[in-house]
């Protein structure tokens, strides 16, 4: 099969990646939030196992605040995020291959996308899959995808110990504004061993369950 260089990662590479810490980080983060909540770390530092982080998604700030706080300076490992096709293209997409994102066309995944992100897992890389796929403003019950769970398996057939992370972000208004409030909520995790003889839609409940109950926690602690 031809591989599309639009989904080839770069990894991240290290100019880039402490450039852009230092940017979103430093600055924007600092300057654009007038506060930042984490919830539930302790459920992240007690993990036996790599992981996969699956939030929500409402806003273009989220990646931004997954960085802030489980990246590189709090967990000693970079984010690396799943995206979709069309978030790869232009100069965005050149920065992010930098930083080490790579795509997935979630109608037909490519066999190259699958064993990439297969390798980060085995490689105990910090993977980071929205698994409603894209930005989900009004909290809309969309249905998830099904290759968060498909990947997690075939991590575990490969003998790793695969933990998902249920994430909530939220914000105090729906489109973020100069001032806002952002809290992100981490969610006890959901061992894949303990869904070995379940199927893609009953994984996909307790998941559901799992980022609904972080998003609430979020909500709260930004008062909405």
């Amino acid at each position: 099969m031809k591989k599309n260089s639009n989904n080839k990662s770069l990894g991240v590479q290290p100019f880039w990646g402490l450039l852009a810490m230092w940017f979103t980080q430093d600055i924007a983060m600092k300057f654009f939030f007038s506060r930042k909540i984490v919830h539930g770390i302790d459920n992240l530092s007690a993990v036996d196992g790599t992981i996969i982080i699956a939030p929500t998604h409402r806003s273009r700030w989220d990646g931004l605040v997954l960085t802030f706080a489980l990246g590189r300076r709090v967990t000693h490992k970079d984010c690396q995020f799943m995206v979709t096709k069309s978030e790869m293209s232009g100069i965005q997409g050149w920065f992010l291959k930098r930083l080490g994102c790579f795509s997935i066309n979630q109608d037909s995944p490519s066999h190259y996308s699958i064993r990439y992100a297969l390798q980060l897992i085995i490689k105990n890389k910090q993977l980071v899959i929205f698994p409603e796929g894209r930005i989900n403003k009004n909290s809309k019950k969309v249905p998830l995808k099904q290759g968060l769970f498909r990947l997690a398996k075939l991590a575990n057939k490969n003998g790793k110990a695969v933990n998902i992370i249920p994430v909530g972000i939220a914000y105090d208004h729906i489109n973020p504004k100069l001032g806002s409030k952002v809290a992100l909520c981490i969610e006890k995790p959901l061992r894949i061993d303990d869904f070995s003889d379940s199927s893609i839609k009953e994984f996909n409940i307790c998941l559901r369950e799992g980022i609904n109950d972080a998003e609430l926690k979020a909500l709260s602690l930004v008062g909405r």
